[in-house]
């Protein structure tokens, strides 16, 4: 039966997959996108363009010609329209709980669907107002319609996404400021992203004034205070009622970002981050009523932590005879609580225990630190102007969890997906990572990328954590502690073809090669009726994304 239903869901998706291309032939097209920037209409559409027009333009009768591609626009260009429609087909296999023994609820074909309305004003060359409507669905999917359990990016109806208002014109005094709901984007987003590959996404309720230093060094400055959107109306008894998504005020993220090309072939960023939250919410909660709830905190434990670091980047392979490369390196100091809980077996939580009434313990000083490394040679004058890059990531662990020191780096609001395997097993959070990079465009408009990565835990007596930086695939006991470091390895053969400026397509697969970590923390049932454990099996992702937008 088994093997039937993954026979039927590969028919489906094969559909699906043409004809979704065979619509897509009514287009023209244009370059493709590098595929490790996210796939996302965070850059809004600039108004058209003023263009010569004949004598007769003049004329009442006189209609200028709209065509597919250009951005929407009214009141002479001071009105914006954007639209933005995402589905993406995804097929996973033990991609949660490593186990060939059982379909875990994730091991599922579904859709994840995500439309997007946003609307800019610019009044005045000084004022802009920009507001975005979001509707998020997850389609055809076992798993329960509530964010985050068992990664789960269940509905979120019609909310607002984004909502903002900029003020300054740079060109004629150096500070300007956002205000209201925004996406925070910074680097590559190892510590402060959007998440955009999440159904979801993610936005924060802040203030930002940016100061901009003119001349040779292009230098900017940012400074924000902020607080994180969270999903509402899952809690408990709510997970069918509808609430209007808000900021949580119990976690304060601020921060000042300077980027500058004080060295001329690099960008050269330096930052002090502090996030201070209060409280282990939100909580999202599979079933409502008393008794024995999962639990799962969807932006981490509380702490009281700054996060100090600097990142550089080429931005000219000319000047590097074809070389670029990428540092970062983060050191953070302060405190952080750990999740202080009874534990008991609970059916919805295969192979694992439940968190019931956690409460904050007293808080553990915080020294931790983090570091990217990557280089890569472009073959720019070769045909497929291919690229081959080499990469090592380190993100420190904690080795005695009932201490009062911790050392598990904090990966604050990342955008963990583009860079640490498609599959999402892994945060810059207790993990080594070497990986190797093969890319490739046969033409303007597909990109062909391969990626091969090797992990490891960096430190035994802590856990594997997901993307999320909380949810823990295997967490820390004496299986761990005595346990090989190495998890495995993961394979993702990803390919974008960029049809044309306003719809592209994604297509990738992964595998994961279990190590012998995994094989040696297999959690065991205490009871007959205890649901089966986890276990050391190799595990497969494929996806079909197409995304339209104007």
């Amino acid at each position: 039966m088994k093997n039937n239903m993954k026979s039927l869901r590969a028919h489906a998706v094969g559909f699906v997959c043409v004809s979704l291309m065979s619509i897509s032939t009514t287009f023209a097209g244009t370059a493709a996108a590098d595929l490790k920037k996210p796939i996302m209409n965070q850059d809004l559409p600039a108004a058209v363009p003023a263009a010569d027009v004949p004598s007769s333009a003049s004329l009442p009768f006189y209609t200028p010609t709209w065509k597919m591609g250009d951005p929407m626009t009214l009141a002479n260009g001071k009105v914006t329209v954007d639209i933005n429609e995402r589905i993406r087909v995804e097929v996973r296999n033990n991609t949660f709980d490593f186990s060939d023994s059982k379909n875990h609820v994730t091991d599922d074909t579904f859709v994840l669907q995500r439309f997007r309305l946003g609307v800019k004003v610019d009044p005045v060359d000084w004022v802009s107002v920009y507001a975005q409507g979001q509707d998020s669905r997850e389609l055809f999917s076992e798993r329960g319609n509530v964010p985050f359990q068992f990664g789960a990016e269940g509905d979120d109806g019609f909310d607002l996404y984004q909502g903002y208002v900029d003020l300054g014109n740079k060109s004629k005094f150096p500070v300007t400021a956002r205000f209201g709901r925004q996406v925070l984007s910074y680097g590559d987003e190892r510590l402060i992203g959007g998440f955009d590959w999440n159904n979801f996404g993610r936005t924060f309720d802040a203030a930002k004034m940016t100061y901009f230093i003119d001349g040779p060094t292009t230098t900017s400055v940012d400074g924000f205070i902020a607080n994180v959107v969270t999903q509402e109306g899952h809690n408990r008894n709510e997970n069918s009622d509808f609430d209007f998504n808000e900021s949580n005020n119990r976690d304060l993220f601020a921060g000042i970002y300077a980027t500058s090309k004080i060295i001329s072939f690099q960008k050269t960023e330096v930052y002090a981050l502090y996030r201070g939250k209060d409280g282990q919410g939100p909580e999202y909660n599979a079933t409502g009523g008393t008794g024995l709830l999962p639990v799962n905190t969807a932006y981490d434990v509380d702490q009281d932590i700054w996060t100090f670091g600097t990142r550089m980047q080429s931005t000219s392979t000319g000047r590097l005879k074809g070389f670029d490369y990428t540092f970062e390196g983060a050191y953070q100091v302060g405190t952080v609580s750990a999740v202080q809980a009874t534990g008991a077996t609970f059916p919805g939580i295969v192979g694992g225990t439940s968190v019931v009434n956690p409460v904050r313990s007293q808080g553990r000083e915080h020294l931790a630190y983090a570091i990217h490394a990557e280089t890569g040679y472009n073959w720019e004058l070769t045909p497929w102007t291919p690229r081959l890059g080499v990469e090592y990531n380190y993100a420190s662990g904690d080795d005695n969890a009932g201490d009062n020191k911790s050392g598990t780096f904090m990966n604050l609001f990342p955008t963990n997906h583009k860079f640490y395997g498609y599959m999402d097993a892994f945060s810059w959070k207790n993990m080594q990572n070497a990986a190797v990079t093969l890319t490739a465009k046969p033409n303007t408009k597909t990109t062909l990328r391969m990626d091969y990565h090797a992990f490891w835990l960096s430190d035994g007596g802590d856990a594997l954590y997901r993307a999320n930086g909380v949810t823990q695939v295997r967490a820390a006991n004496a299986a761990s502690r005595n346990s090989s470091k190495f998890v495995g390895t993961e394979l993702d053969l990803t390919a974008t073809y960029a049809y044309s400026k306003y719809l592209n397509f994604l297509i990738g697969y992964s595998h994961f090669f279990a190590g012998d970590y995994l094989q040696g923390t297999q959690n065991t049932a205490t009871t007959s009726n205890a649901p089966i454990s986890p276990a050391g099996d190799d595990a497969d992702f494929f996806y079909f994304q197409t995304v339209f937008k104007l």
